[in-house]
C-alpha cells in the first residue's frame, strides 16, 4: 500500500467520477460495488451548470453531449387524457447554456468507459469492516480477504452502508412524499415528450427518449410517513384516470422498480478519520431537487484536486474540500425542498389553479420571462460555486 491507493466504495456516478479524476492526479483508486455488474435502466438526469464545466475538465463533455435526451416538448393532460399544455422541454425544465439531460445508464457508461483498465473494478462485492490504523484503513470485504488502502470514500448513495460504518444510523430528512420509477411498453408513441398528470396529493409523468424506446413512469405522492414499501403503490394510486391503471398493470408484474421516499441527507461534517463521504452519500438533496448528479460530479472534481494539493495531508484536503462545497450544498439543499413540495399537488382548489394556469401560460405574451423567473433559482443553485482552477498545481485553500 502506497499513500495514493483509495477505495471507493459504489460505481454509481460519483464513484467512477472520483475514479477518473484521481487517477489523472496519480492516485490509484479501487471501485468496489454491491451490485455484480454495471446499473442498467435508471430515470434521466440533469447536469448543470458548474457541472457542465466539470465535465469539460474531465473531457467527458463532447460524448455527454452526443446522449443528451434531445426532449422536445412537456405536455400535461387530465383525467380523459386530453392536453392541457404543451411547452418547450428546456424552457419549462430551466436548462440554460451548456446544460444537459441524459439516461442515468448513459452518464454510467460514459464515465466508466473513461477508468475502464485503468482503474480496478470489483464488481458483487462490498465492504464489510474497516478498522482504521495510522497509515491507512484495514478493509475487509464481505467476498473475503482483507486489504489496507491509504483512503475510504463512501460514494454508495442515500442509505450509504459504509456511512453507516464511520458515522452510524444517520437520521435523513424526509421530504413527504416518495417516489417510483419504472419501465413500461411506449404505448403511447411518446417522442422525446414528458407528459405530466396530477390530481390532489398525486402526479404521474411518463416520457420516452424516441417512439422505439422503452417509456418511463414515475409516481409521486404524498406521505407523512418516511418508510413505506412499493405494495403500497397500488392503493394510493387507486382511481386515478388517463394510463395510471395501465401503468398499474404492468407495475404488477414488474420487479425492476425504483422506489424511495424523496429524503435528503444532512451532515455537520463529511469525513471521520480517513474516511470522506461524497455525493449522495454526503448530501443527497433528493431527486425533487434535479440536482444530485451535478453535485456529485461538482463534489468529485473537488475531492480529488484537494487531495491532489493537499501532498499526503488528507485532514487539510477534506477540510478544504468541505469548505469549498458546503455553501454550494446547502443552496441545492434547500432547493430541494422548495421543489419537493411544489412536486405533489395539494387540494382540488391548488390542483385546478395550477392546470389552468398551465393551459393558458402557453398564450401569455410573456409567457418565457414567466417560466424563467419560476426556473431562475434552478439556475442559481446549479451555478452556486466557483470552481478552483484546473489543474491541481493551481490549486489554494478557500479564504
Amino acid at each position: 500500500m502506497t499513500d495514493r491507493d483509495v477505495l471507493i466504495s459504489g460505481a454509481g456516478l460519483a464513484g467512477p467520477a472520483l475514479a477518473q479524476q484521481l487517477l489523472r492526479h496519480g492516485f490509484r483508486p479501487t471501485v468496489v460495488e454491491r451490485a455484480p455488474a454495471l446499473r442498467d435502466g435508471g430515470y434521466k438526469v440533469d447536469i448543470r451548470g458548474a457541472a457542465t464545466e466539470v465535465l469539460k475538465r474531465m473531457g467527458l463533455y463532447s460524448a455527454a453531449r452526443a446522449a443528451d435526451t434531445g426532449m422536445r416538448h412537456v405536455t400535461y393532460v387530465d383525467r380523459n387524457g386530453r392536453r392541457i399544455a404543451r411547452l418547450d422541454a428546456d424552457l419549462l425544465m430551466g436548462r440554460r447554456g451548456d446544460d444537459l439531460e441524459m439516461m442515468r445508464t448513459d452518464l454510467t457508461r460514459i464515465l466508466y468507459d473513461a477508468t475502464a483498465g485503468a482503474v480496478e473494478y470489483v464488481l458483487g462485492d462490498t465492504i464489510a469492516t474497516l478498522a482504521e490504523r495510522p497509515d491507512g484503513v484495514d478493509v475487509t470485504f464481505a467476498g473475503g480477504g482483507t486489504r489496507r488502502f491509504a483512503l475510504v470514500v463512501a460514494a454508495d448513495g442515500l442509505h450509504s452502508a459504509t456511512r453507516r460504518m464511520v458515522l452510524g444510523e444517520v437520521p435523513l430528512r424526509h421530504l413527504g412524499a416518495h417516489i417510483a420509477i419504472f419501465d413500461v411498453p411506449n404505448e403511447l408513441g411518446l417522442d422525446r415528450e414528458e407528459v405530466f398528470y396530477t390530481e390532489p396529493g398525486r402526479m404521474v409523468f411518463v416520457y420516452a427518449t424516441g417512439p422505439g424506446a422503452p417509456a418511463k413512469v414515475g409516481m409521486v405522492f404524498g406521505s407523512a410517513e418516511p418508510r413505506l414499501g412499493r405494495e403500497v403503490l397500488a392503493d394510493r394510486f387507486a382511481g386515478m384516470g388517463w394510463q395510471v391503471p395501465r401503468f398499474l398493470e404492468v407495475l404488477r408484474d414488474t420487479r425492476d422498480v425504483y422506489f424511495d421516499s424523496l429524503s435528503q441527507v444532512v451532515l455537520p461534517r463529511w469525513s471521520a478519520g480517513r474516511v470522506v463521504l461524497l455525493g449522495d452519500a454526503a448530501h443527497c438533496p433528493s431527486p425533487a431537487a434535479g440536482q444530485g448528479t451535478s453535485m456529485a460530479l461538482v463534489g468529485a472534481h473537488l475531492l480529488a484536486g484537494e487531495l491532489a494539493a493537499a501532498g499526503g495531508d488528507h485532514r487539510a484536503a477534506f477540510d478544504r474540500y468541505e469548505a469549498r462545497l458546503r455553501p454550494y450544498v446547502e443552496r441545492n439543499l434547500a432547493l430541494g425542498v422548495k421543489m419537493a413540495g411544489d412536486m405533489v399537488p395539494g387540494g382540488r382548489v391548488s390542483t385546478a389553479i395550477r392546470n389552468y394556469g398551465m393551459r393558458t401560460l402557453k398564450y401569455h405574451p410573456l409567457k418565457r420571462r414567466l417560466i424563467e423567473r419560476v426556473t431562475r433559482p434552478l439556475s442559481e443553485a446549479a451555478n452556486a460555486i466557483e470552481l478552483p482552477s484546473s489543474p491541481a498545481t493551481c490549486w489554494s485553500a478557500p479564504s
